[in-house]
């Protein structure tokens, strides 16, 4: 027991740029507390003592802000940055070196009584308030950025964003790291693609308007286009991103 118990410790310690020191993380990192809680949760639940599960499971999101199921399974170095607003379903199954931001919820889509909930693999990196819903299964070092909503299975590797959840890049090896800012956006990518092709397009009919002889007409598309890469580039900036 006490060799987990270091083993969380030096999980959060390792995973947390801002902890300091052993005590600091005992003390004041809520996501350590909450899972702590579960498992004394779980092991009730597992007993069938259901009633005492579920009292500690409710003491413990009203003192950590983090709601987990008892009858969830969770593996070992299990790390919740921050934590306030995590809800983890029933059915719910979590890896090893799993590591998970605030407001993340591992919810269900039916009111039967089966599985329910996802399956999260080892080493994937959920980001804060992402949703992830049914019994899917997020594959081993899958990274889902936030705010994504991802409602279908995870390739082992892959790289979801967005609503509906999106795979915009496919990783062969596990990366555990996930940063927000540099997080591909294929929403902007096709407006650039759409953009340049416009621009593609005008300086062709102005070829062929001279040709004929005839006067083109004033085409700005090309301000336009410098115009939005411009704004882009500024929103990329401001989040960090280029730095």
């Amino acid at each position: 027991m006490f060799s987990r118990i270091r083993e969380d410790i030096r999980t959060v310690l390792s995973g947390d740029p801002a902890a300091r020191n052993w005590l600091e993380v005992v003390l004041f990192y809520p996501g350590l507390h909450a899972l702590w809680s579960h498992r004394v949760a779980h092991l009730l639940w597992r007993r069938r003592l259901r009633l005492f599960a579920r009292f500690v499971s409710y003491l413990s999101r009203f003192l950590t802000g983090i709601e987990i199921h008892p009858a969830a399974g969770i593996g070992r170095r299990f790390f919740i940055d921050h934590g306030a607003g995590v809800v983890i379903g029933e059915t719910a199954e979590i890896g090893n070196d799993v590591l998970i931001y605030q407001g993340v919820v591992l919810g269900g889509t039916t009111l039967e009584k089966k599985k329910r909930h996802p399956t999260i693999c080892d080493k994937v990196v959920i980001g804060a308030s992402a949703i992830v819903l049914g019994p899917i299964v997020v594959g081993e070092g899958a990274r889902i950025g936030a705010n994504s909503v991802v409602v279908r299975p995870v390739p082992a590797g892959a790289v979801v964003v967005g609503v509906p959840g999106r795979i915009v890049e496919d990783r062969k090896e596990p990366v555990l790291d996930l940063q927000h800012g540099k997080l591909p956006d294929p929403f902007s990518e096709a407006i650039r693609l759409i953009l340049e092709e416009q621009l593609r397009l005008s300086r062709r009919i102005a070829k062929l308007e001279e040709a004929r002889g005839l006067t083109p007409v004033p085409d700005d598309i090309a301000e336009k286009l410098k115009w939005i890469e411009k704004a882009f580039n500024n929103i990329s900036n401001s989040d960090g991103s280029d730095k």
